[in-house]
């Protein structure tokens, strides 16, 4: 399979709700709750005011989003990467991130979150793409943990 990006546009808010919405589902009916699964396209819309968004192109059939804003200074908040289930583990998400990395070339600190407690995104974040943890806290009904990079 051949994996390309391409930047997002706001014309592109309906498809990115589909792809979020396939990527966290999951979490949605596991937690009751995610903020990422089921967004208004009005809200997507919206988001690209502060977020950076790519799309995921895997074969020309858009498999994931990469969304990320620049808080200046080389500081980078990850806010979402996310690959549809049907081709996760397949190391695309691990490639999607040092795309980031190479679009965020002056980067000096990247940070995120995510459930403390989905093992699979703290082995991903931790092992796969080099994040140490962080803070946890709570978020609604929600533990989550704060992962950070640095160079």
């Amino acid at each position: 399979m051949t994996i390309k990006y391409r930047q997002a546009v706001k014309e592109d808010a309906e498809l990115l709700v589909n792809i979020y919405n396939a990527s966290f589902y999951d979490d949605y009916v596991f937690y009751g709750e995610c903020p990422a699964y089921g967004q208004t396209k009005e809200h997507m819309e919206q988001s690209f005011e502060n977020f950076t968004k790519y799309l995921i192109l895997g074969d020309n059939t858009p498999i994931g989003a990469l969304s990320f804003k620049n808080e200046g200074d080389g500081r980078y908040y990850l806010g979402c990467l996310c690959v549809i289930p049907e081709y996760q583990g397949m190391g695309i998400g691990t490639e999607a991130f040092k795309y980031m990395l190479s679009v965020c070339s002056d980067w000096k600190e990247i940070t995120l979150v995510t459930p403390a407690d989905k093992r699979r995104n703290v082995k991903f974040y931790t092992e796969k793409c080099g994040f140490s943890l962080g803070e946890k806290r709570m978020d609604g009904n929600v533990e989550i943990v704060t992962f950070y990079m640095n160079r």
